[in-house]
C-alpha cells in the first residue's frame, strides 16, 4: 500500500518540504537496527477468489465485491479485497505476505484507497514493513503533500489481513489478539486495536463467530468517542476452511458504514438487518 502526489505537479515549495521531511526520515531510519513486523498470521487453507456482495446498513445491496488471496510468483501471497457502492464510494486494499520458517505468514507490504461519492481518490495509504515507513496520501485535487511515518521496531500494523489475523480466535486458541492500525486523519498515526469473540452462533448457513474489534484512544478518549465509533466487526463459519464470511466496517474515515457479505450468505443469516 508508493509516494503519490494528487497532482501531476506540486509547487516548488511543497515538493521541496515532502523532500526534505522524507530524506530526514530515511536518514534517520539508515542507522537504526533493521526491523519487520511482529505480526506472524496463518497461512490461508484455501486460494483463490471469494465474490461477495456490499450492503447497506438497513440490508440493502448496494454493491458488488470480493476477495481473493493467490501466490505470486515471487513466492510472496498476496490479498486483495474490494467493495462499495454501485456508482458511488469504494474502497480496495491489498497486502503482500512473506511465509516465514514456521510455515505462518508475515505481512511486508499493505495499502489501502477509498473513492468519494463522486469517484474521487481520497489518498492511497501505505505501509512498507521492510522500509519501516508507512505513508498517508492525500485527496485528488488537494495542495496537501503525503505524511510519511517511521514505524516502531517489530511493529503489529494490520490494516489489511484481518480476515487472517483473527482466525485464532475463530479456533479458539486465543481469546484476544492486540495489533495496530494506521489512522490517517489530521496526519498520520498508530493507534492499538484489539479484538475478541462477541458470539457464536447456529445457523442455517453454518457456525458461524463474530469477531469484534475496537480501537483503543485511551482511556478517556475511548469512552467520549464511544457513542460515535461504527461497529467493527468479520464473521467466519468455523466449519470452511479460510471461513471468512463477512465484514461490518466504514468504506473510509467518516464514510458510509457497510456489510460486506460472502456470495451464499445474507445480511439476514448474520443478524444484523434491521
Amino acid at each position: 500500500m508508493a509516494l503519490r502526489a494528487s497532482r501531476s505537479t506540486w509547487t516548488h515549495r511543497s515538493r521541496s518540504a515532502f523532500l526534505c521531511a522524507f530524506c530526514a526520515l530515511v536518514l534517520g531510519l539508515a542507522g537504526g537496527v533493521a526491523a519487520e513486523s511482529a505480526l506472524e498470521l496463518p497461512a490461508p487453507d484455501v486460494l483463490g477468489q471469494i465474490q461477495a456482495e456490499t450492503y447497506d446498513e438497513s440490508g440493502e445491496r448496494v454493491g458488488s465485491a470480493e476477495l481473493g488471496i493467490s501466490e505470486l510468483p515471487s513466492g510472496l501471497y498476496e490479498l486483495r479485497s474490494s467493495s462499495g457502492i454501485d456508482g458511488s464510494a469504494r474502497a480496495r486494499v491489498r497486502a503482500e505476505l512473506e511465509t516465514l520458517t514456521n510455515g505462518q505468514l508475515r505481512p511486508v507490504f499493505q495499502e489501502t484507497e477509498a473513492r468519494d461519492e463522486q469517484g474521487r481518490s481520497l489518498g492511497l495509504t501505505t505501509i512498507d514493513h521492510r522500509r519501516r515507513v508507512a505513508t498517508c496520501g492525500v485527496p485528488e485535487g488537494s495542495d496537501a503533500v503525503p505524511v510519511a511515518l517511521a514505524l516502531p521496531a517489530e511493529d503489529r500494523v494490520a490494516n489489511v489481513p484481518l480476515n487472517l489475523l483473527f482466525q485464532p480466535l475463530v479456533t479458539g486458541d486465543q481469546a484476544r489478539i492486540e495489533f495496530q492500525v494506521l489512522l490517517c486523519r489530521a496526519g498520520a498515526r498508530l493507534v492499538d486495536a484489539h479484538a475478541r469473540v462477541a458470539q457464536r452462533l447456529d445457523r442455517d448457513a453454518g457456525h458461524l463467530v463474530e469477531i469484534r474489534y475496537d480501537l483503543d484512544f485511551g482511556p478517556v478518549l475511548s469512552r467520549l468517542a464511544a457513542p460515535f465509533m461504527p461497529q467493527l466487526s468479520f464473521w467466519f463459519d468455523e466449519s470452511t476452511p479460510g471461513g471468512w464470511v463477512a465484514h461490518r466496517m466504514p468504506l473510509f474515515s467518516k464514510g458510509p458504514t457497510v456489510l460486506v457479505v460472502r456470495n451464499g450468505f445474507t445480511p439476514t443469516a448474520l443478524g444484523t438487518a434491521h
